[in-house]
């Protein structure tokens, strides 16, 4: 138990720049596009009971009763999380919420992946150091392979549609093994840019919105490739870094997404508390 009183703070991610089914299995597989400036903030206090306040609804009381158990503590303290992103929207708050509530509650790294995969049913990456260097099952809360890191890169993003929370039983996504096998390789920017708006294209046609203005903003603006989250409405453009041309975050806006900001990835580096 830490004393009485912790905090921590887990960045999330913006979509992933790959994600869909591998293997002979078709196992769901990503890699995460980290999004090191925006996280979730937890503060844990001792108290006898547990409560819960919170910026935007993350959890709720018997979710983190049970996460707390499935970590092996008691579930106990007034817990404070305040979110940088909207919960549903493909950028890792839920899962962000439970490893910085893990973390400022004084839990054991080894057993935050399992307890978030007991209590969501599936997870992002975000308890790992480098969440973005790894193929990672998020139904099953496991690396499956150590990737490359990926390439310096500027993003801006925002959202597009409503929020929505991922369902750990929908299976409903593309084939990306030939996208994986080109990730191993170490891609630069350009081929890495290349290989998310192929993930993200193959999405879309299969998931939709078929009125997605993300490729089109993509071309008009001069980015070399684009992302998207594959369940939520997160999407991103991807530029070299010090690359987004003035005007671009209003045009965002003007084609009806929300939320635009911009952020460096491909050179994470694990928040601390």
């Amino acid at each position: 138990m830490p004393a009485s009183e912790s905090r921590a703070r887990v960045a999330g991610h913006f979509g992933e720049w790959l994600q869909g089914r591998v293997g002979p299995a078709g196992v769901v597989a990503l890699v995460t596009l980290a999004c090191p400036s925006r996280a979730v903030h937890a503060t844990w206090r001792d108290a006898p009971d547990l409560t819960l306040d919170q910026s935007a609804v993350l959890l709720d009381l018997p979710r983190a009763r049970a996460f707390l158990r499935a970590l092996g503590m008691p579930a106990r303290g007034a817990i404070h999380l305040r979110a940088d992103l909207p919960p549903g929207g493909g950028a890792g708050m839920s899962t962000a919420a439970l490893v910085a509530l893990a973390r400022a509650a004084g839990a054991s790294e080894a057993r935050i992946a399992s307890a978030c995969l007991a209590t969501e049913g599936a997870s992002d990456p975000l308890m790992l150091a480098a969440p973005d260097q790894v193929l990672w099952a998020s139904r099953a809360a496991r690396v499956l392979a150590t990737m490359p890191p990926p390439p310096e890169a500027e993003i801006l993003g925002g959202f597009f549609g409503p929020m929505l929370r991922t369902e750990a039983s929908d299976m409903g996504f593309p084939l990306v093994d030939d996208l994986v096998a080109r990730w191993v390789s170490g891609p630069d920017l350009a081929q890495a840019a290349e290989i998310a708006s192929l993930s993200a294209a193959r999405c879309t046609a299969l998931r939709g919105p078929l009125d997605d203005p993300t490729p089109g903003l993509a071309r008009a603006l001069g980015a070399l490739g684009w992302a998207r989250a594959h369940t939520g409405p997160a999407r991103a453009l991807i530029y070299p870094p010090g690359g987004v041309p003035d005007g671009a975050a209003e045009a965002l806006g003007r084609a009806g997404l929300e939320g635009v900001f911009q952020f460096r990835t491909g050179a994470f580096e694990r928040a601390g508390t």
